[in-house]
């Protein structure tokens, strides 16, 4: 019995022997980890970076400029309202301290001059008309600013305007500023009767003719117009404008073949001419009448008829005669004193002077027209923008013959003006020998050149003593 027993028990532990070592030969193998190292030979191509530019803005604050005081003399803007506007609004902005002062010319000269002999000066800019500055000259008080003029080329003043700015020599001694002038207005009615190919931004004196025959013709009526009344300024056109466009002279050419020509041919022209003319003084006035169409004077005495109706009107540069065209430019110019006690002050105020900002403030405030090339901003009326691309137009003509007021002639400035007046009067008016009366006014002309010693001034060359008549 118990052999039974443990025949089955053999059994059983044999079986689990059997069935344990067939579960460890199932198993996997335990994997062995070998280290061995490999060395693989691999060309990496690494790009350099390229640097990159960059733009970076800087704000930075730059240090004020201030030039210190400056002191100015000036024959213009004498009224005290125009000295308020100059200081409050022309020199406004100007980088340093100006001190604006108004004298007459002839206070203006002895101060300038009385500085220069005691070695000692208080101004450092002068302004004033063209004709002060031949007096200056002479007695040695002015500086050279040729170097400060080449600065300003780029401005756009007109090389006539410069060239009258160096006195007859080859030095500059001012720099022109502002003017005033002399030009003609026309109702737009008469541009229909413009002689055929006519350009009226450049017409002749003949072509003057032909378009008040035209308008006349048309109408029936005299439509062009002079201020030959007594207190108009027909001297200015005789003086300025006629003479100067038929014989390239004011005074030398006075009794010249070419000026009985001249004088011939606007006799010619005087038929077509309103005959109230002989009693307009400001020709604003009987343009804005409807009297007549086409009418000279000077723009402030033309300018109302542009304000009131500035669609109505245009304004023109004066006609050219053979010898170009003649007109009368009333330059303002600035110059420096040689003892100026702030001359880098001084040249930075007449750089300030000419820029187109200061010029369109000069006009606004005052009432004188840029010199230097400007675009009219909006806000500048149109009735003064006519008249100012007009003013520029003459002023830039390749023709131009600036004829400058008289010079030199003191008290008897109505003297000469009555000259010219005179002759007019016999010549046009009353029809008599042009030759007999040119020789006679002559003789009264040359009188009061040598009783003033006056030398001749621009149009006519410079002269060595009084200007004599040809």
């Amino acid at each position: 019995m118990r052999r039974t027993i443990l025949i089955p028990l053999l059994i059983l532990l044999v079986a689990l022997v059997v069935a344990a070592c067939q579960q460890q030969q199932a198993q996997p193998p335990t994997p062995q980890v070998i280290e061995k190292t490999v060395v693989v030979e691999k060309t990496v191509v690494v790009e350099k970076e390229k640097p990159v530019e960059k733009t970076v803005v800087v704000e930075v604050t730059p240090t004020p400029v201030d030039y210190g005081n400056v002191v100015i003399l000036s024959t213009q803007a004498k009224p005290i309202e125009e000295q308020e506007k100059m200081r409050g609004v022309v020199l406004a902005d100007f980088p340093g301290t100006p001190e604006f002062i108004a004298e007459d010319e002839g206070v203006l000269i002895d101060r300038v001059v009385a500085e220069a002999q005691a070695g000692k000066g208080s101004v450092d800019v002068i302004i004033a008309l063209h004709g002060t500055f031949p007096v200056l000259l002479a007695e040695d008080t002015l500086m050279d600013v040729s170097d400060l003029m080449a600065d300003l080329s780029d401005r756009g003043i007109p090389e006539k305007f410069v060239e009258l700015g160096k006195l007859g020599t080859d030095t500059q001694y001012y720099i022109p500023i502002m003017q005033a002038t002399y030009i003609f207005a026309a109702n737009k009615a008469a541009l229909e009767y413009l002689p055929e190919g006519a350009d009226p931004d450049k017409l002749t004196y003949e072509q003057l003719r032909e378009w008040g025959k035209n308008m006349q013709e048309a109408t029936g009526e005299q439509k062009l117009g002079f201020p030959a009344g007594e207190r108009g300024l027909m001297h200015r056109f005789l003086e300025g404008y006629l003479y100067p466009s038929y014989t390239g002279t004011m005074v030398t050419g006075f009794r010249s073949p070419e000026a009985a020509t001249m004088w011939g041919e606007f006799r010619d022209t005087w038929q077509y001419v309103n005959v109230q003319s002989v009693a307009y003084e400001f020709m604003q006035e009987p343009l804005l009448a409807e009297e007549v169409w086409v009418a000279f004077d000077h723009t402030a005495r033309l300018i109302n008829a542009f304000k009131e109706r500035p669609d109505d009107f245009v304004a023109l540069p004066a006609p050219s005669g053979p010898a170009g065209l003649g007109f009368m430019p009333v330059i303002v110019g600035a110059a420096i004193p040689k003892n100026a006690p702030n001359p880098e002050g001084a040249k930075a105020m007449i750089e300030y002077l000419t820029r187109p900002e200061t010029q369109i403030a000069i006009l606004r405030e005052i009432g004188f027209f840029p010199v230097t090339s400007v675009d009219f901003p909006g806000y500048v009326s149109v009735g003064i923008r006519k008249e100012g691309e007009a003013v520029a137009k003459q002023a830039a003509a390749p023709n131009a013959i600036p004829a400058l007021l008289p010079v030199g002639l003191g008290e008897k400035g109505g003297e000469f003006n009555k000259v010219y007046r005179d002759t007019f009067t016999r010549i046009v008016l009353n029809g008599e020998d042009i030759q007999t009366v040119l020789e006679e006014e002559a003789a009264n002309l040359q009188a009061i050149l040598d009783a003033t010693g006056a030398p001749c001034w621009p149009p006519d060359p410079p002269s060595e003593g009084p200007c004599q008549v040809k």
